[in-house]
C-alpha cells in the first residue's frame, strides 16, 4: 500500500498560475488611428485626386455618397479588382492593414474572435470615415481586410508568442521585431501590450 500524500497546507506564490491578462482595446484603437492617419496622408500625396481634394462641398458630397449608397462591387472585373483598385492594393495593401490591426488587438488580449471583430470594425471606420471623403467604400475591402487580417495576423501572433519562449534574448527580440515591428516600438515606448 502506497503511503498517503498530504496536500500542501499552502500553495507558494510562484506556483500559482498567472492571472489572466485583461483585454486592452485602447492601445490597438490608438494604433489604428495612427496607422490610418499615416496611410490616409500617403494616399493624399500619391493620389491627390480625389484624396487631396479638400473642398468642403466635394467632401460632403462624397461622404453622403459613402453612407447612402451601397459599397462598390463590380463582379465582372478581374478577381480582387472588384472595386476598380489594382489587385496589389487590395490583396497586399489591405491584407497587411488587416494583419496589422489584428495582431495589435491579439497582442492586447482580445482573443481570436475579439481581434477579428476589432479588425472588422476598424476596416469599416477606414472605409467610411477615413476614405469616405474620397471614394465610396469597397465591399471587397470590407470583407477581405478582416479575413486576411485573421489569417496573416494570427500567423504573426503565433510566431510573436512563440518567440517569448526563446532562450536567447537577442533571438527573441529580433523575431518579435520582425513579426510585429510597430508593436515592439510601441511597447518600448511604454504601451502595455
Amino acid at each position: 500500500m502506497p503511503p498517503a500524500v498530504e496536500p500542501p497546507a499552502e500553495v507558494r506564490a510562484d506556483e500559482r498560475p498567472p492571472p489572466a491578462a485583461r483585454p486592452d482595446v485602447l492601445t490597438p484603437a490608438l494604433h489604428a488611428l495612427a496607422l490610418f492617419t499615416v496611410v490616409r496622408a500617403s494616399e493624399a500625396y500619391l493620389y491627390p485626386i480625389p484624396f487631396a481634394d479638400f473642398e468642403s462641398r466635394a467632401i460632403a458630397h462624397r461622404w453622403a455618397d459613402a453612407v447612402t449608397r451601397p459599397p462598390i462591387f463590380y463582379p465582372r472585373r478581374r478577381a480582387f479588382e472588384w472595386d476598380a483598385d489594382p489587385w496589389p492594393i487590395n490583396v497586399v495593401g489591405h491584407g497587411l492593414m488587416g494583419s496589422e490591426l489584428y495582431v495589435r488587438a491579439r497582442a492586447c488580449n482580445l482573443g481570436v474572435a475579439g481581434s477579428l471583430a476589432f479588425t472588422a470594425l476598424a476596416s469599416g471606420v477606414w472605409e467610411y470615415a477615413f476614405e469616405g471623403n474620397g471614394v465610396r467604400p469597397s465591399a471587397l475591402d470590407l470583407v477581405y481586410t478582416p479575413l486576411a487580417g485573421l489569417a496573416l495576423g494570427e500567423a504573426r501572433f503565433q510566431v510573436w508568442r512563440a518567440a517569448g519562449g526563446f532562450d536567447g534574448r537577442a533571438a527573441r527580440a529580433v523575431t518579435r521585431s520582425i513579426v510585429d515591428p510597430f508593436g515592439e516600438i510601441e511597447r518600448a515606448l511604454g504601451a502595455g501590450c
